[in-house]
């Protein structure tokens, strides 16, 4: 729900489920259960995989179009979360969704707590063949890890292009060349966001941010940026829960003595205390930032959507200008 969060239930800031997604996914799980059997011999909403290609899914449309760049014409790819318009941690899954995510060989999924939803389904669901990359095991996170977004981490990807091509060669082997050649060309992507990085370090030494959630905190740290507003701050806005009056007396005086360059907030969720970091950020001169959970669509990979947020913080810092939408 676009503007609104519920209250994150599970321990440690790490685990991102809500209460209410909880109970949804209960209740949608029983259905899915019991209605397997039906759909194995009646038509369905969701299409089979065409002939010659890895029904594939990704939790997130940023992992999904990965797919798409590894697998390319041997994949067929589709995307749970790709609405940029709303608050994926809130996000409710359907008997839809389960159905999809139940039928596919390839799943990719964030981890940490993020889309838990799709450890359930493929618990429900079981099948031996089905390739799932968590990509909380690629990184060798704990579940207490307090910042979930890790697709903003510049070794993500890497990581997640190198499983893609194992488990889509185990799927085809005959093919396990033209996927490794993919995964080179991809890499070979990356350079130039991670040169960007390293330039902005060097240009920029010690510039500093204000935000109100912690989702492009890996790209910052990476650009050599430093965060001001506290993390504890972050991770209650993160949670739908009301951050302390000191906290947002800290982060309205960040803006008044002008000691960051840049606010840098989640284009996809606002409620009443970030419009209001927001009104206090622009009427003291500093440019805003938005920056998204969720890929913007179209036009769009993962690449450009990353050197696009990258270049938004520099017309920021360097030249004082204000990017609040992709």
């Amino acid at each position: 729900m676009h503007g609104d969060r519920s209250t994150m239930a599970a321990p440690g800031l790490g685990a991102r489920i809500g209460v209410r997604r909880a109970a949804v996914i209960a209740g949608w799980l029983i259905v899915l259960l019991a209605a397997a059997t039906a759909l194995s011999g009646c038509g369905s909403s969701i299409a089979a995989a065409q002939p010659g290609k890895i029904l594939s899914v990704g939790a997130e449309n940023e992992y999904a179009n990965v797919i798409s760049q590894i697998g390319g014409r041997y994949v067929q790819v589709s995307a749970i979360m790709s609405d940029p318009n709303t608050d994926p941690h809130t996000f409710e899954a359907s008997p839809t969704v389960a159905e999809e995510v139940s039928r596919a060989q390839l799943v990719v999924q964030n981890g940490v707590g993020y889309d838990d939803f799709m450890s359930k389904i493929e618990s429900a669901s079981s099948n031996d063949t089905r390739k799932v990359i968590d990509v909380q095991q690629l990184e060798h996170l704990p579940d207490s890890t307090p910042n979930p977004h890790l697709w903003y981490k510049p070794t993500t990807m890497p990581l997640v292009a190198k499983a893609l091509v194992a488990d889509l060669s185990a799927l085809q082997p005959g093919h396990a060349a033209y996927f490794k050649a993919n995964a080179a060309r991809f890499d070979t992507s990356l350079r130039p966001w991670m040169q960007a990085l390293q330039r902005f370090a060097a240009a920029y030494p010690g510039a500093t941010v204000a935000t109100t959630e912690p989702v492009a905190d890996y790209m910052l740290q990476a650009a050599g940026i430093d965060n001001l507003t506290p993390f504890s701050m972050q991770a209650d806005i993160m949670n739908g829960t009301d951050p302390a009056p000191q906290a947002v007396s800290l982060q309205n005086a960040l803006f008044s003595d002008h000691r960051v360059k840049a606010f840098v907030y989640n284009q996809q969720v606002t409620d009443s205390v970030t419009q209001e970091f927001l009104k206090r950020a622009r009427a003291a001169g500093v440019p805003v930032v938005g920056v998204y959970e969720t890929m913007p669509t179209p036009g769009y990979d993962y690449q450009s959507w990353m050197m696009a947020e990258l270049r938004a913080l520099a017309q920021a810092v360097a030249h004082g200008k204000s990017t609040t939408k992709l």
